[in-house]
């Protein structure tokens, strides 16, 4: 289908397709394809491929090189797959890959990515992230992580940011509550936690821990449920609020050049700024 489908009559369609998301995304996240559907303006779709969580067998994830990544059966079928759907661009939803591989992750896994999907652009989380900070003006972001991120995930999401030019004013991890305190941290996600987060008690804990030197805030964690807390934290703290899936829509209407406003999707989407 073409993205500037018409109407019947011949006339723009406010529901044509203007703009055609795919995400590549692990097997068991429910939050990216919500988060994405929940702000996608009219015209916007959402396409998913799936490929299995490197944390499913139990292992605490502490990042794969770009080239391994691009080798694994599920992603090579899933960038087919989606490059066969003539869409505006990929995302690959994994921003903890590109915290422990760089820039250099980044890069790689982009350009070989983009060609295995027959050409349609491929960017990563990461990347997206990184655009929408510098878009925004933040330069020394309160960094919120999920309750499944680990020591070694801090410390890579830390050296990531420094690497492309922000400094982290402060790294608050979001606590689930009391029932989960048996579990082990990065076995949270895979048993459930990722239905248990409440955006108010998103805005509730940021909030709290919001330190006066941080000029705001960033959300990574494609499968942390935050973007319904953006637009609260927003009014509350005077700062841009950046989450990985409202970035990563972000970069896809950039690059498409939709400047439809988002409603409840922050300072990011409403107006749109663009990248560099």
């Amino acid at each position: 289908m073409n993205a500037d489908m018409k109407g019947h009559e011949g006339a723009p369609n406010a529901w044509s397709w203007v703009a055609r998301l795919g995400v590549l995304v692990i097997h068991n996240d429910p939050v990216v394809e919500a988060e994405l559907w929940g702000m996608a303006p009219p015209g916007t779709t959402v396409h998913a491929a799936r490929f299995e969580s490197p944390t499913s067998g139990g292992a605490e994830y502490t990042g794969t090189p770009w080239h391994e990544v691009i080798e694994s059966p599920d992603v090579r079928r899933g960038l087919a797959q989606l490059g066969q759907m003539d869409l505006s661009a990929i995302c690959f939803c994994f921003g903890s890959a590109s915290f422990f591989g760089g820039p250099a992750f980044d890069d790689g896994f982009s350009a070989a990515a983009t060609a295995l999907a027959g050409g349609t652009p491929v960017y990563t989380a990461g990347q997206a992230i990184r655009l929408a900070l510098a878009a925004t003006g933040v330069r020394r972001p309160l960094v919120v992580v999920p309750p499944w991120f680990t020591a070694p995930t801090f410390a890579a999401t830390r050296g990531y940011l420094a690497a492309t030019g922000f400094e982290v004013a402060g790294l608050l991890q979001f606590e689930l509550g009391a029932r989960w305190q048996g579990v082990r941290r990065h076995r949270l996600f895979d048993r459930g936690g990722r239905f248990e987060v409440d955006p108010e008690e998103v805005h509730r804990q940021v909030a709290a821990a919001f330190p006066p030197d941080a000029d705001g805030v960033l959300i990574p964690g494609s499968g942390f449920r935050s973007w319904e807390a953006i637009e609260s934290l927003e009014r509350h703290l005077s700062v841009p609020v950046v989450t990985s899936n409202q970035a990563c829509l972000w970069r896809l209407l950039d690059l498409t050049g939709v400047r439809t406003p988002v409603p409840g999707a922050g300072r990011l989407l409403a107006p749109r700024t663009r990248a560099a």
